[in-house]
């Protein structure tokens, strides 16, 4: 097991948590001053369980009724702008020595406080202690985590046959969660009215005039199969019961959370259908890693400099750039919308990745990154369901994290054979070469 030295220590079998919170009461009461409370709280259905008393006066339904968890109201992490943090997120000149300090935003606190106490509630399929990491030797630096657990006890991605499938309710979806799995909503401020609503069977996919185009409600989960510390899902009203396609607000909301956190490791990303998403409900995927990666860094060559559009090219797997310093990100959203829509157009299965980063033209130093890099992956689709035997190809691996998922693969692994896989399913390069040029003309219209 590797340590990181330096402040950021963290020792073997404690929790991962880069900052102060403690999983005893009192400092959990103390994270939690960064939540308020609507309708109820979350530590009454903690407390209580999941019993019939418990679902009515939340807004549950009952046993006999369609689950509905986005019907209940929780605790809320309301921000602003003012919650955003510019400075002081950076990395070690070291990459093997992680965050170069730790301190915690807000949002960090309410987010590690309340993962760690699903954690110790046993409302999650194992229990995630520290990650046997490993460097891989060469130029990448792929960052490989041990995560057998996930490997064995996930849930069984659902078989996929389009990039536009539809929502399918009688299929697995967020509104049968355990309610104690929800963390808390996210909303920026000014805060709206608790809404008070009646479970919905997901008759139907909303029309597109019925989606919000604003950032509104989110809830923050537990992804009950972590990668990672702090592995949560950001779904957006999930009684709307919308298909894994990428929307700009729930995108706007991603990355607004990549700004709210004070760890430069705090990353979010989205799989669409056939790129192993494995559940058919609109989600984001946020967690954090201790390591440093190459495409935070990597130069970018311009697609259109107006728009901070780029391709990166020199990383494993090649893919489109955005970069902002953390101005307009509803322009950022819309244009990244706009070219994952015109992925899901053409069936082309995708992976987006938020981190904070350095610009991909300039010379910032690696633990300083100055603003945001939101990469956008073009790759072969991957219908019905296939498992690779190391690891499957989605957004943490092309962006050059490996969780393993066996320990021969884990110490046998080598950079060329990583990149062999991953490379398998990338376009070729015609294809993506048209593409390219093609996303230049959307954009520039």
């Amino acid at each position: 097991m590797l340590d990181i030295p330096g402040e950021c220590s963290r020792d073997p079998g404690k929790w991962p948590r880069p900052g102060p919170c403690t999983s005893s009461s009192a400092g959990n009461a103390a994270c939690r001053g960064a939540l308020t409370t609507c309708c109820c709280s979350s530590n009454m259905a903690a407390s209580l369980g999941d019993s019939q008393g418990l679902r009515e006066p939340l807004g549950l339904p009952s046993s006999g009724q369609p689950e509905n968890a986005a019907a209940s109201c929780q605790e809320e992490f309301v921000y602003g702008e003012e919650d955003f943090v510019w400075g002081g997120v950076g990395w070690w000149r070291s990459r093997s020595r992680g965050p170069a300090h730790c301190s915690v935003s807000r949002f960090d606190r309410a987010l590690q406080s309340s993962w760690a106490e699903r954690m110790e509630l046993g409302l999650f399929r194992y229990h995630l202690g520290e990650l046997q990491t490993r460097i891989v030797p060469g130029k990448v630096g792929f960052v490989a985590q041990l995560n057998i657990q996930r490997g064995l006890e996930r849930r069984r991605p659902q078989a996929i046959q389009s990039v536009r499938q539809p929502f399918d309710a009688q299929q697995f979806h967020f509104n049968k969660i355990n309610p104690r799995e929800i963390l808390f909503r996210m909303a920026r401020s000014p805060a709206l009215p608790c809404p008070s609503r009646e479970p919905s069977p997901c008759p139907r996919t909303p029309p597109e005039s019925e989606v919000p185009r604003s950032p509104g409600r989110v809830l923050v989960v537990i992804n009950v199969s972590p990668l990672e510390f702090g592995h949560v899902l950001f779904i957006p009203e999930p009684a709307l019961c919308l298909p894994q396609v990428l929307t700009q607000p729930l995108l706007q909301l991603g990355l607004e959370s990549v700004l709210l956190s004070a760890h430069p490791g705090f990353r979010v990303g989205f799989n669409s259908l056939g790129a192993f998403a494995s559940v058919n409900h609109l989600h984001l995927h946020g967690f954090y890693l201790d390591w440093e990666l190459l495409i935070e860094t990597a130069p970018g060559e311009p697609l259109c400099p107006t728009l901070n559009f780029h391709f990166l090219r020199e990383v494993p797997a090649p893919g489109f750039l955005f970069y902002s310093e953390g101005q307009g990100l509803a322009a950022l959203a819309r244009s990244v919308c706009r070219v994952t829509d015109y992925l899901v157009d053409k069936e082309i299965a995708h992976n987006v990745f938020v981190t904070r980063g350095t610009a991909p033209g300039g010379a910032a130093p690696a633990q300083a990154p100055s603003g945001l890099r939101v990469l956008i992956w073009a790759r072969r689709s991957c219908f019905g369901i296939k498992e690779e035997t190391a690891f499957n190809v989605a957004l943490c691996e092309l962006a050059g994290h490996l969780p393993i998922k066996n320990a021969q693969d884990f110490q046998s692994l080598t950079e060329r054979a990583a990149i062999h896989i991953i490379q398998q399913y990338l376009l070729p390069e015609p294809q993506l070469a048209q593409l390219r040029s093609q996303l230049v003309t959307l954009l520039t219209e």
